[in-house]
């Protein structure tokens, strides 16, 4: 009978421990390889979410304020090269005659608004438009409210002369120059002989032109001025045959045409 060895040793506790937590983290190493947890998964999605919202806004903030901005220099800009185009029409105004219902006048009449009546300036200028030959046209600038919105169109049609009556004379190429919610006038100003300036909202069977011409606009909403009241000088105070070298006194007077009284005319046709 074979006697039992004595020299066996026993099996070491802490080794066997060791290799147990050492395959248990070896497979929760490998269980994490495989994806992430719920709580994980959810917590990203959080970090996400709140990110791309952060983002959205300040992107749609940056492009509102670049929006507003660019709408803001546009509107300058019109409202400046509108400016100019009124500055350039007023300082070539003629010094010229029309006809009327009532005769031979000065072409230059300024209206007021009128409840439904837009208010309307008319002359007759020879401020060509970009590369357009310069040429003598009659010229209007309408004050017109549709609704909320008030525009500031400018017209023209080819001027004739003299005997071209300013009744029938069909307006186009409409230009609408300044468009908003504003309140618009015009004002014309004299010059006394006492040198001090008058101005007046009107100017109708005048016999020479207004020295200056002033564009007033409100803001409904805030009741400022775009434009700071606007003035335009009216550079002809005179015909042109006054600057002839053999032009006298009264070359001034002689300007209007007189005109032959309707009746007698009528009896002479008939």
């Amino acid at each position: 009978m074979a006697t039992p060895r004595t020299d066996y040793d026993p099996v070491d506790n802490t080794s066997t421990a060791s290799v147990v937590l050492a395959v248990a983290g070896a497979t929760e190493a490998a269980r994490r390889c495989n994806g992430f947890t719920l709580i994980e998964v959810l917590a990203a999605l959080a970090i996400s979410s709140v990110i791309i919202v952060a983002t959205v806004a300040l992107i749609h903030s940056v492009a509102g304020n670049f929006d507003r901005g660019t709408r803001g220099v546009d509107a300058a800009d019109r409202l400046m090269l509108a400016v100019e185009r009124l500055a350039a029409d007023f300082g070539s105004a003629r010094f010229v005659v029309w006809t009327t219902q009532s005769g031979p006048a000065l072409a230059f009449r300024g209206e007021r608004v009128d409840g439904e009546k837009p208010g309307r300036v008319m002359f007759v200028s020879d401020a060509g438009i970009g590369s357009v030959p310069r040429a003598d046209e009659v010229v209007s600038l309408t004050i017109e409210r549709a609704g909320d919105v008030t525009r500031l169109v400018r017209r023209r049609a080819a001027w004739t002369g003299p005997d071209m009556r300013i009744e029938h004379v069909a307006m186009q190429d409409a230009v609408v120059l300044i468009a908003g919610n504003l309140d618009m006038s015009f004002l014309f100003g004299r010059l006394t002989d006492g040198g001090a300036l008058v101005w007046s909202p009107t100017w109708i069977g005048e016999t020479t032109l207004p020295r200056f011409v002033r564009l007033i606009m409100r803001d409904r909403a805030t009741g400022l001025d775009p434009v700071g009241e606007a003035d335009f000088i009216v550079s002809a105070d005179a015909p042109l045959a006054c600057g002839r070298p053999d032009a006298g006194p009264d070359c001034l007077s002689r300007v209007l045409p007189v005109a032959k009284p309707r009746a007698a005319a009528a009896g002479r046709s008939g």
